[in-house]
């Protein structure tokens, strides 16, 4: 016991290269082997935080301007301004902020869902924007809010694809990782 004490005392302590090294690497340990796999048993998913890559889903400006540029898809398409205002995350998500997703049973119209798709090392963060059923099968369609229309991967999403529903967001600390990603490439 006495031994471990001497240890903490020198991590928290100690100025050098070692005790840093040290810390960053039990720092590391705690977060992928304790922190997420609790979270992710917390809120039902093997995803419960996820970065924002792209822009897709990004608004730059006030909801009306916003609306003035990208409503035309939606109105082709039965929804109206007042049941966007409803949504959740209703002026979007922006390149860098980290979502943390919850696995639901049921998914709604209007909820951003983190979903897999086939050949893709990456999932796609993207609103829900109509919902059908196909026999006994329910099948989800979605769009990234500032894309002009859908992508051919969003337009028959099954269940078994979806990782969860963003519950909330935490605004730019994903730069920190992103940053470093978007160097390699």
């Amino acid at each position: 016991m006495n031994l471990l004490i001497k240890f903490w005392k020198w991590l928290w302590k100690s100025n050098s290269l070692l005790s840093w090294v040290i810390f960053l690497f039990l720092v590391f340990v705690f977060v992928k082997f304790i922190f997420f796999p609790i979270s992710g048993l917390l809120l039902g998913t093997s995803m419960p935080f996820v970065i924002v890559e792209s822009k897709s889903m990004q608004h730059d400006e006030s909801f009306d301007v916003w609306y003035s540029r990208f409503g035309s898809w939606y109105e082709k398409n039965n929804i109206t301004k007042e049941e966007i205002l409803k949504w959740s995350f209703p002026n979007g998500i922006s390149k860098g902020d980290i979502v943390i997703i919850k696995g639901e049973k049921n998914y709604k119209k209007g909820d951003i869902i983190v979903f897999r798709v086939e050949g893709k090392k990456t999932p796609i963060i993207h609103r829900i924007v109509n919902i059908t059923k196909e026999g006994e099968e329910v099948v989800y369609s979605t769009k990234g809010d500032r894309n002009e229309g859908q992508l051919p991967k969003e337009v028959r999403i099954k269940k078994s694809q979806i990782i969860g529903r963003a519950v909330a967001v935490i605004p730019y600390l994903g730069w920190i990782k992103l940053s470093f990603v978007e160097l390699i490439r």
